[in-house]
């Protein structure tokens, strides 16, 4: 007869699943904590952190989406940018025209002054043609030279200088002597050596006088 087959009991039957149980719990408490929580063996998960990567189960921030006041106020930046280099535009402008201007100006009073003496050269050239002449009419002649170029310097803005008996005026006048008279009053001009001439506000050469003296 043959031996009846031997089958395992159960009591083999239930220690077998749990032998794969203990091995299992051993394999999963065996690994690293950071091997666990990130899926990857400790250094790459370090080297993963250090490079910037986010971890797992990390959410890094998107980009700050540009809202409606910023773009109001970058608008309004760009605008006074704008009116701010037109404004130094225009201020470059004006003084480069102002430039222009005065040069012109100062061309054409050059021109004009010179425009009013050419008469006396041309009298002064008259004169000195008529050398031989009579010597009445040649010192008749430079007379009304000498008037008509007095009267050039008047059109042109300067008063002549060349009063007696006033006070004397070192604004106006430069004393080149002093003069010992009982007929004037001390400091007072008795006589003009060199005529001066002025403006308003500029005085184109002080008139050279005899000052009267203190009398003792």
């Amino acid at each position: 007869m043959s031996e009846p087959e031997t089958n395992p009991t159960s009591a083999e039957q239930q220690a077998r699943p749990t032998g794969r149980l203990e091995q299992t719990a051993t394999t999963t408490t065996d690994r690293p904590l950071d091997e666990t929580a990130t899926g990857a063996p400790p250094g790459q998960a370090t080297e993963a952190q250090a490079a910037g990567a986010p971890a797992a189960g990390e959410q890094r921030p998107g980009p700050i989406a540009a809202t409606e006041e910023t773009a109001t106020a970058e608008q309004a930046i760009d605008e006074m940018r704008d009116r701010w280099q037109r404004a130094q535009a225009e201020v470059e402008n004006t003084r480069k025209r102002y430039e222009r201007q005065r040069a012109d100006d100062w061309r054409a009073e050059r021109a004009r002054v010179a425009s009013e003496w050419l008469p006396v050269v041309d009298n002064l050239e008259l004169a000195l043609g008529h050398a031989a002449a009579d010597p009445q009419a040649i010192a008749q002649g430079v007379e009304a030279i000498r008037q008509q170029a007095v009267d050039v310097l008047h059109r042109l803005g300067f008063t002549r200088l060349d009063e007696v008996g006033i006070p004397f005026d070192p604004s106006r006048h430069e004393a080149v002597r002093v003069v010992d008279t009982r007929d004037a009053v001390p400091g007072t001009v008795v006589e003009v050596i060199r005529p001066g001439y002025a403006a308003l506000d500029v005085l184109l050469r002080p008139a050279a006088v005899a000052v009267a003296g203190r009398q003792e």
